[in-house]
C-alpha cells in the first residue's frame, strides 16, 4: 500500500515545474537588487515582468512570495507589489550577521584556492580602475562582489545563498542612503588595506580590518537612513 506522505506527492507534481521556475525567477530579480537596477519603492507589474520572462502569472506570484519572504520586495494591499524599503534597524541586523559570517570566511584564507583568493581581489581592482575615473556608477556593485568573494572562501552553499539575500537588501540600504560617491570614496581604501594585509599573510590583521570596517559603515549608513 503506498504510503500517504506518497500520494500527497503525486497529487502536487503539477507544482513542481512551477517552483522550479519560480525559483529562478527568484533568482534573477535578486541579481537585479544586486546589479543596482532595482530601486527601493519600485512597483513590479506582473504584466511587465511576465511578459519579458514568458512565465504565468501564478509562477510571477509565487517568485514574488519568495522575494517578500526575504525581505527584498514588500505586499501592499490593493496596491501591488513594491521593492523593501530597508530601515535603520534592517541595517544594524545586516551588519550583526555580516560580522558573523565574512569576519569567520576570512580566517579561512590560507586554506583556499587562489581562485578563489582571486575572487576576493578582482572586484577591488575593478572599483579602483573606476574610481580613479571618477566613475561611481557601478562600485556599490563591484563592493558586493568583493564581499561576495569573502563569503565564498567558506566554501558553504547555504552561507552563500543567506548571504546573497543579505547583500540585496545592503544594495538597497545604499540606493535609500544615497550620497552612494561619498560613501564608496570613503570605504574604497579600506577594501584595498584588507586585500594588501591578506596578500602579505597578515589575514587576523585583515580580519580585525574588516570587523572596524563593519562598525564604521553600520554607523555611516544608519546615519545615512535615519536623516533622510
Amino acid at each position: 500500500m503506498t504510503e500517504s506522505w506518497v500520494s500527497t506527492l503525486a497529487q502536487n507534481k503539477s507544482n513542481l515545474e512551477r517552483a522550479s521556475t519560480a525559483q529562478k525567477v527568484a533568482d534573477m530579480l535578486r541579481e537585479q537588487v544586486l546589479d543596482g537596477e532595482l530601486a527601493p519603492g519600485l512597483r513590479l507589474s506582473e504584466e511587465a515582468i511576465g511578459g519579458a520572462l514568458g512565465v504565468s502569472r501564478n509562477t510571477l506570484r509565487e517568485a514574488f512570495r519568495l522575494l517578500t519572504r526575504d525581505r527584498i520586495l514588500v505586499h501592499e494591499h490593493s496596491r501591488g507589489v513594491f521593492v523593501r524599503t530597508p530601515t535603520a534597524d534592517d541595517v544594524r541586523d545586516l551588519y550583526a550577521a555580516r560580522r558573523v559570517i565574512e569576519c569567520g570566511a576570512l580566517r579561512r584564507w590560507n586554506d583556499v584556492t587562489e581562485a578563489q583568493r582571486e575572487a576576493v581581489r578582482s572586484p577591488v581592482l575593478r572599483a579602483v580602475a573606476r574610481a580613479e575615473k571618477n566613475d561611481f556608477s557601478k562600485t556599490g556593485t563591484a563592493n558586493i562582489q568583493f564581499h561576495r568573494g569573502i563569503v565564498r572562501l567558506a566554501d558553504s552553499v547555504r552561507l552563500t545563498d543567506e548571504s546573497d539575500r543579505l547583500f540585496a537588501e545592503l544594495m538597497l540600504a545604499f540606493r535609500v542612503a544615497r550620497e552612494m560617491d561619498e560613501f564608496h570614496r570613503t570605504y574604497l581604501p579600506w577594501n584595498r588595506r584588507i586585500v594588501e594585509l591578506l596578500n602579505n599573510g597578515t589575514v587576523e590583521q585583515a580580519v580585525e580590518q574588516l570587523a572596524e570596517y563593519f562598525d564604521a559603515a553600520e554607523q555611516d549608513l544608519v546615519g545615512r537612513l535615519t536623516r533622510r
